[in-house]
C-alpha cells in the first residue's frame, strides 16, 4: 500500500491513479491523518456503497453510464373524451 499525502496526491495524480489501475491501493493523508484509500474496482468490498458497486459494474462492462444527463420536460396533460385510462386498464385485466 502506498502512502500519499494531499498535495502530493494533487500533483501525481495521474500516477497514483495508474497505481490503482495495477491494483495498488493508495492511503491518502490530510497531515498525517488518513482520509481516503483509493483502490481499483476489480475489488469491491461487500459493505461498497451503490455507487461504487454500479461503478465497478461498469467497468467490467455489465452496465452503462448514461453519457448525457437530460431534464425531463415539463408534463403537459391532454384531454381526450371517453373512458380514463385507469378505468380501461382495470376492464382490461378482468
Amino acid at each position: 500500500m502506498h502512502l500519499v499525502g494531499v498535495k502530493e496526491l494533487k500533483n501525481k495524480l495521474t500516477y497514483y491513479l495508474r497505481l490503482t489501475k495495477k491494483g495498488d491501493r493508495v492511503l491518502v493523508t490530510d497531515r498525517g491523518s488518513p482520509i481516503a484509500v483509493l483502490h481499483s474496482l476489480d475489488e469491491v468490498e461487500d459493505t461498497a456503497g451503490v455507487e461504487e458497486k454500479l461503478a465497478s459494474l461498469a467497468k467490467k462492462g455489465k452496465l452503462r453510464f448514461p453519457t448525457k444527463t437530460h431534464k425531463l420536460p415539463a408534463f403537459q396533460a391532454i384531454s381526450t373524451t371517453g373512458k380514463s385510462a385507469s378505468k380501461m386498464i382495470i376492464e382490461d385485466r378482468r
